[in-house]
């Protein structure tokens, strides 16, 4: 058992950054949408599963996606999660699952030496197969999930982005707070996540990413296994389109805090949006560059007003936000909030400078090969296009695409993707 840790550690270290990423793709007999990318140097394979069984999936049972993703690692009928956890482990696998707002996520890391491959594959498969959401551990995970629930409320930050969520998204699915209520959480039982997981995590409603040293033929066979063994399905009907905003909210949150936690944003960009590419170099240089962004520059070292600010976009299936997050002193909340809607209509009516275009674009540019470095890096890349269905030239083409883009373009873009006079405020910290 620990030899098989150090060893899958070792390789690791060694693992050299992935040049070259050429995809290939296939559905399998039962109807899994299949991403692969050859990694012949290494001996180890990852593996991730994603589904339509995010947050967005719980209707009116919040919490429901998080607790069955949690309640996968508890075990199979005849398996409990101690004897789960200890078969991944003895041959250095590493098993995980995650939920978010629009999916959930299973992962498996293996190393290829085929017995230890063929023991994480069978655990994998009946995981999938048999998962047994035994309700005692179900009822830990409900604690869990409970306790969870009262630490976000002690904390100003988880305060202001569950707000933020619901003033931004409303009626909404993405209004969902993935962690749940305290009263859904309660009235969730075992069954509940046994027909979440029947009708969510099922082959049509999922892809799989594989990469790592497996020949096409091999990829082939491991996906077939997991495509059969799970259950069968339709893929999700598509969410609800976002509605844009057309006035502003903003909401003061009383807490007992020394810093001020300010969010604004709005729903901005969904995957695949073509003008994803304009928009993040906008917002690279607005917000998102770290100390060389405007935002850093005038707001926190010019005018002294945040402790951290900065900008970012969430494109997911349907509009995600633009969101700006900003930390102060309570008692400068009011000017920082000023001086950053300052910033954001000087932004949007002026635009950016050509420099600031060619900055921020060498520095998207030369960062890009980063996110290609090891085949955690790629599993995850390819998750996120088959998730979305991006083309397969996205990894291919992105550097291309940066490069692509027009200054006139980009500007034209920014005034009209986003709206200062729109923008949802959320304000936590300080007493009345």
């Amino acid at each position: 058992m620990m030899r098989a840790g150090w060893l899958m550690a070792l390789v690791w270290l060694l693992a050299l950054p992935a040049q070259a990423v050429e995809i290939e793709e296939w559905t399998t007999d039962a109807g899994l949408r299949v991403l692969y990318v050859a990694a012949p140097d290494l001996p180890m394979v990852d593996l991730r599963l994603t589904f339509d069984g995010g947050a967005a999936r719980d209707g009116d049972q919040h919490g429901l996606a998080a607790l069955t993703s949690s309640a996968l690692r508890h075990g199979t009928e005849t398996m409990d999660s101690d004897a789960l956890a200890e078969r991944f482990e003895s041959v250095g696998a590493r098993f995980s699952t995650n939920s978010l707002r629009d999916m959930a996520i299973v992962s498996l890391r293996s190393l290829t030496e085929p017995d230890w491959m063929e023991t994480a594959l069978e655990t994998l498969t009946a995981v999938l197969a048999e998962p047994a959401f035994p309700e005692a551990d179900f009822e830990r995970a409900r604690r869990q999930a409970l306790q969870g629930l009262q630490r976000e409320r002690q904390d100003p930050g988880s305060v202001a982005s569950r707000r933020f969520y619901e003033l931004m998204y409303g009626d909404h699915p993405y209004a969902n707070w993935p962690g749940g209520e305290r009263a859904t959480l309660e009235a969730l039982q075992p069954d509940d996540a046994r027909a979440f997981y029947r009708r969510h995590y099922t082959s049509g409603n999922g892809a799989l990413a594989i990469t790592g040293g497996l020949t096409r033929e091999e990829a082939e066979a491991v996906a077939d296994r997991i495509s059969a063994a799970l259950p069968q399905g339709a893929a999700a009907e598509p969410l609800p389109a976002v509605e844009s905003r057309d006035e502003p909210v903003e909401e003061r949150i009383e807490f007992p805090s020394e810093q001020a936690h300010i969010l604004m944003g709005a729903p901005a960009l969904r995957r695949g949006d073509e003008d994803h590419y304009a928009l993040t170099l906008a917002n690279h240089a607005f917000g998102g560059g770290g100390f060389t962004s405007r935002l850093f520059q005038e707001i926190r070292s010019e005018r002294g007003l945040a402790y951290s600010v900065n900008s970012r976009l969430q494109p997911m299936a349907v509009e995600g936000p633009f969101r700006i997050g900003m930390q102060t002193a309570v008692d400068q909340a009011d000017a920082a909030v000023v001086a950053l809607r300052e910033e954001l209509v000087r932004w949007h009516s002026a635009g950016i400078a050509a420099e600031e275009l060619e900055a921020s674009r060498a520095n998207v540019v030369n960062s890009f090969p980063l996110s290609l470095a090891s085949n955690s890096d790629i599993v995850s890349l390819l998750g996120m296009m088959a998730f979305y269905d991006l083309p397969l030239d996205y990894l291919e083409r992105y550097i291309e695409r940066m490069e692509a883009v027009e200054l006139d373009d980009l500007n034209e873009r920014l005034r009209e993707r986003i709206h200062p006079d729109a923008m949802v405020t959320v304000i936590v910290g300080g007493q009345e």
